[in-house]
């Protein structure tokens, strides 16, 4: 199926920010890598930091929102460990994902140095994820399959080690490291986090 102008401008911003970097990279390279007028870009963006933005945005959120969509409440709490190990599946997925790996250095520079940036990545890859997993652990809560307690601090200790070995991933193929140990972390973190929160009957 053809691209629309507006994936095909995602497309090309990609490649041009993975090669140039985000300042080195204008709406004017954009455009012209794409084959349109500069002007006619604006009727699908507002700038650059709009494309940014929005490439943050699509980074994992389509893998999981079809991870999340994917289930319904009964099939969760079915499922429940094998959610969250599935939930980790896919995020480490992500972070080993080819394309996605300029983009995450460029965007960790950028998380620094612009607040757009941050407050994009903030709404969208972290808070989004953290909203979706409380409700979960919520859910499991009222069914008596982890203990009772505070779902949205659970949400925040489950996720925020993801964040930390996908930093980790980023750096240690920076520098041509074996990134072995950090990729069997996202598992373990799974079993451990899973054990320190489940019922004693919870399977």
């Amino acid at each position: 199926m053809a691209l629309s102008t507006k994936e095909k401008i995602l497309k090309s911003a990609i490649a041009l920010f993975s090669e140039l970097g985000y300042k080195g990279t204008t709406v004017r390279k954009i455009a012209a890598e794409v084959g349109i007028k500069q002007g006619a870009l604006y009727n699908h963006f507002k700038n650059k930091e709009d494309i940014f933005n929005r490439i943050i945005q699509d980074i994992g959120a389509n893998a999981l929102n079809e991870l999340y969509e994917k289930y319904d409440e009964e099939s969760i709490l079915e499922k429940n460990k094998l959610f969250l190990t599935e939930f980790v599946t896919v995020f480490k997925l992500i972070s080993f994902d080819g394309k996605n790996e300029k983009i995450f250095k460029i965007m960790m520079i950028e998380l620094f140095q612009n607040e757009s940036v941050r407050n994009s990545f903030n709404e969208h890859f972290y808070q989004h994820n953290l909203k979706k997993l409380s409700q979960i652990f919520f859910l499991f809560m009222q069914n008596g399959i982890i203990k009772s307690g505070d779902p949205l601090l659970l949400a925040n200790e489950f996720l925020s080690p993801l964040f930390f070995y996908q930093m980790q991933i980023v750096l240690q193929k920076t520098d041509k490291k074996s990134t072995n140990v950090t990729a069997s972390m996202f598992e373990k973190h799974t079993e451990f986090f899973w054990e320190s929160v489940k019922n004693d009957n919870s399977p």
